[in-house]
């Protein structure tokens, strides 16, 4: 396994960041692999996954690139720069563009544990990987850029309530479970690879959150900046995940019966405004009637309230569900 030396100051310094070109990049490796995790990433393929392969259809040398970054083990490090915090798409992805292409094909040596194949031993590397995160973000990203940001947001306001609740080891080792967790004695694991440990107390440390569910990874500017990347939590990403049953909706209105239903795991209303994409008003709303109702209780964790069903909205969610077949 793979484990950074953090001691508390570095810690107690770290921070949530939300990078553009991480969710590209996540996106991108999403398009690559071609499976979904839910229907929501199932539907966001279908819409692209064609105009993708097409694009490498055209352009041999970038489809061997990417099947060369992303490696089997071990992803290139050039095409993951560390984000920094506030840092628009545009400055993300020239930082990839910028790189000397001699540094691009030994880090393509290093994902693919090889030798590099004579279709890459060329000097636009830098620009080829650009240009590609550059059309997944106008094609495939940004035109859902407004709900994504909010899903990322909503994500870091649970995982900041966690902290306050069970403490920075409860948040670590609920990030990337079985890959991520808290050993102890100032030992932090990222992943399952079998190298080196760095010590990086003193530097920089970020979490940054993505939408699709099955990618994340770690990046680093030595000695200065560390980030772990991290799938953000499923039911903020998949605003489809859970139907509303009819009678539900006819009984307190499609909306708020949608607030009830996802509410059985607790959630902010920052997290409801990102997933049911209404306003933080309609939200406010619902979730007062609610309350009133006695179908849902706010409990305060720091400086958010989480909001969960109580045994009555779990009945009437339960008493509302279609029957089963047979």
């Amino acid at each position: 396994m793979g484990w950074w030396e953090v001691n508390a100051d570095t810690l107690a310094r770290s921070r949530f960041v939300i990078s553009p070109l991480a969710e590209t990049f996540a996106r991108l490796k999403l398009l690559h692999a071609g499976e979904a995790a839910h229907p929501g990433e199932r539907d966001w393929l279908r819409a692209h996954l064609p105009s993708y392969q097409a694009l490498l259809a055209t352009d041999p040398v970038t489809d061997r690139l990417v099947r060369a970054g992303l490696g089997r083990d071990w992803i290139a490090d050039f095409l993951t720069p560390t984000p920094r915090d506030g840092e628009e798409f545009a400055a993300e992805v020239a930082r990839v563009r910028s790189v000397a292409p001699d540094l691009a094909r030994r880090h393509l040596r290093t994902a693919l544990a090889g030798p590099l194949p004579a279709v890459l031993d060329r000097e636009d590397l830098p620009e080829r990987a650009a240009a590609l995160l550059e059309w997944v973000w106008r094609e495939a990203v940004r035109p859902y850029w407004g709900r994504q940001r909010r899903v990322l947001e909503a994500d870091v306001v649970a995982r900041t309530a966690r902290a306050g609740q069970g403490g920075w080891v409860s948040v670590l080792d609920s990030l990337r479970p079985g890959r991520t967790r808290w050993l102890g004695r100032n030992r932090l694991q990222v992943n399952l690879h079998e190298y080196p440990p760095r010590e990086i107390s003193g530097a920089e440390m970020l979490f940054v959150p993505v939408t699709p569910q099955r990618h994340g990874w770690v990046s680093w500017d030595d000695g200065e900046r560390y980030a772990l990347v991290y799938p953000c939590a499923g039911v903020l990403a998949d605003a489809g995940a859970r139907a509303v049953p009819a009678a539900l909706a006819t009984l307190l209105g499609p909306a708020r019966a949608g607030v009830l239903v996802l509410l059985d795991s607790p959630m902010t209303t920052s997290q409801l405004t990102a997933v049911t994409g209404q306003g933080l008003g309609s939200v406010g709303r619902h979730l007062k009637v609610l309350r009133e109702s006695g179908l849902v209780v706010g409990r305060r964790t720091g400086r958010s309230v989480l909001y969960g069903r109580t045994a009555a909205g779990d009945t009437v969610v339960a008493a509302a569900a279609p029957a089963e077949p047979g």
